[in-house]
């Protein structure tokens, strides 16, 4: 008889709980690693412990451990909101499956973006279209900096099997999200405050004690996009409290932070700014609101304001950084990208990129 698959839900409860790992442990009686290894698929609890973890939770044993529906089904960590049937897209993170959903951002002017399993019923496991073995050579860079895009096709022109896929998320949430194994590495760019390496300390609050490298990716320029030619004459945060429509970022990203900063000195309330709670979700988002006429200025990078046509305020020069765990530098699509960000090649295209400068590309910026 085929050996069954059991499929763990222990960090999605776990997680919901507000649980670390090590509080769970004590309260069954177990040692943290016991708890880690269960999450990971490495450890199938017996009978007492998992009533248990059940009797923590309030809930059923089915609940936290279920048997996968046929021999072809692989358990997941579903991250974000789901239905049944969707195409996903997935990486393995240490020992766990993580699947992302594959939703309109991924929509490009080529068409869909191919997927590598579809997500069962059950909502717990997927149908791999792929290896499981192509996905030990992939990783995921979760961050906002278009230019990851850039670093992606260079790790695909080498002659390896290594992949890295990119997917947007502002800087607070990639390094949540890395924090709780959903991702291999993480990119954050909020603007450093006097003498203080902003990210670094983003990355050691938010990883709470985890081991992880800070390295530097490259600089640009961070802003305000405009109209074409700047026609309102805008020049500065300042200038935002003239009846200017305004769209601003979501709570965590750095860009908000960068304007809550600006308007802080300013000693300017944000109730003066028409459009402080109009929020887009990205760069373009906002280029396109911009581009549109439907606000007068949005914030943004340089190089995607001028990929949209339109007139940037420069405001200031931040760097972008990658924060990568300890225990992840081995991996084979990390240790690339680590070689990538000594090339010139990759170095001389950033450079081209309006707003960049990648002269502090690969300089190791601290440890957490």
């Amino acid at each position: 008889m085929p050996k069954q698959l059991v499929i763990c839900n222990l960090r999605a409860a776990r997680k919901a709980r507000d649980l670390s790992q090590s509080e769970l442990a004590g309260l069954v009686g177990v040692k943290r690693q016991a708890i880690y290894d269960m999450e990971s698929g490495r450890y199938v609890p017996n009978t007492h412990v998992a009533l248990l973890l059940a009797k923590v939770f309030g809930c059923g044993v089915e609940d936290l451990f279920s048997i996968a529906s046929s021999s072809g089904d692989t358990a997941v960590t579903l991250v974000g909101e789901w239905e049944s049937g969707l195409r996903v897209s997935l990486v393995k993170v240490r020992d766990q499956l993580i699947a992302y959903p594959l939703d309109d951002k991924w929509i490009s002017s080529e068409g869909f973006q191919s997927a590598d399993g579809l997500l069962k019923d059950d909502c717990r496991c997927v149908h791999l279209l792929h290896s499981e073995e192509a996905l030990e050579k992939k990783a995921l860079l979760l961050g906002c900096d278009p230019a990851f895009a850039i670093l992606s096709s260079h790790v695909s022109h080498c002659h390896g099997e290594e992949r890295l896929q990119c997917r947007f998320a502002q800087s607070y949430a990639a390094l949540k999200a890395l924090s709780s194994g959903y991702a291999h590495l993480a990119g954050t760019h909020l603007h450093n405050r006097s003498d203080t390496e902003s990210n670094l300390e983003l990355a050691r609050a938010t990883l709470g004690g985890s081991k992880a490298k800070v390295i530097a990716f490259s600089s640009f320029e961070e802003g305000l996009m405009v109209a074409p030619d700047n026609p309102l004459g805008i020049r500065s945060i300042g200038d935002l409290t003239g009846g200017i429509r305004f769209a601003n970022r979501e709570p965590g990203a750095a860009l908000r932070v960068l304007l809550d900063d600006h308007l802080s000195r300013l000693g300017i309330s944000p109730e003066a700014i028409d459009g402080y709670d109009r929020l887009v979700h990205s760069h373009n988002e906002g280029a396109k609101m911009a581009s549109f006429g439907l606000v007068d200025a949005a914030l943004g990078l340089r190089a995607v304001a001028m990929s949209h046509g339109l007139g940037f305020v420069s405001l200031e020069m931040v760097r972008c950084d990658l924060v990568i765990p300890h225990d992840l530098m081995e991996h084979s699509a990390i240790k690339l990208i680590l070689e990538l960000l000594q090339t010139r090649g990759l170095r001389d295209e950033l450079a081209a990129l309006p707003g960049y400068d990648p002269s502090c590309m690969g300089t190791v910026i601290g440890e957490t």
